[in-house]
């Protein structure tokens, strides 16, 4: 089934939600980091200013600046009316209310914009969708990381998350995925099997982040080689 620009509802986070999230320290922005599902977060032009390389995969980036930006721009007040309704599921301390909340996520989507046809061309945000297999040698990266998409989707079903749990492994030693919890804030059923899965070839570790903005997404799973 084709990929369709109408079924994106685009919601872009900065670099210092990136690094609470995933645990980056200095050392880690240092080394060759992927990100699987970034789609407009601001996270890699961000990094790119810093001195930072993050390559950025998505399969929202076969479209263009100008079609991103009316997406954007058409679910803006659905997404916002969203959250409005499903508040009580957040923790509003860092974010202190829904303004502020829509001023950073316009601001780093916004940042995404004007960086995504540098970046294009540069070969930092590239068009692909997991469990597809990447045009890359195994290892290239040091550090993965998928940030609400893996293990939150549970729907996609166990197979799918495997194989592209597997093609992230390929492609990179250590892989990062947050947050550990659906779409509802349960515990994602697939964690324990997941684990179980990987423990035997990996190491394996679940680790608390101090990231809390949805109730019970303040866990990361770390998997390495």
């Amino acid at each position: 089934m084709a990929f369709k620009l109408n079924s994106v509802v685009p919601w872009g986070r900065n670099i210092d939600e990136y690094k609470m999230m995933f645990i980056l320290n200095d050392d880690d922005m240092k080394k060759k980091i992927a990100g699987f599902g970034d789609g407009p977060a601001a996270f890699n032009s961000e990094a790119k200013k810093a001195g930072c390389s993050v390559t950025s995969f998505d399969p929202i980036y076969q479209f263009s600046r100008e079609q991103l930006q009316a997406r954007i721009e058409e679910v803006r007040v659905t997404v916002m009316q969203q959250m409005a309704d499903n508040k009580d599921n957040y923790i509003w301390i860092n974010i202190k209310n829904l303004d502020e909340l829509e001023n950073i996520r316009m601001t780093a989507m916004n940042k995404f914009l004007d960086d995504y046809d540098l970046g294009k061309a540069e070969g930092r945000y590239i068009y692909h969708e997991l469990p597809n297999r990447l045009d890359f040698e195994d290892n290239s990266f040091d550090i993965g990381l998928s940030s609400h998409f893996l293990l939150m989707y549970t729907a996609l079903g166990y197979e799918f998350h495997i194989n592209a749990i597997d093609e992230m492994l390929r492609v990179c030693r250590e892989i990062r995925i947050f947050p550990l919890c659906d779409l509802d804030s349960n515990d994602s059923e697939m964690i324990t099997s997941v684990i179980a899965h990987y423990k035997e070839k990996y190491n394996v570790e679940i680790k608390n982040t101090e990231y809390e903005f949805q109730k019970g997404a303040n866990r990361v799973l770390v998997i390495r080689k």
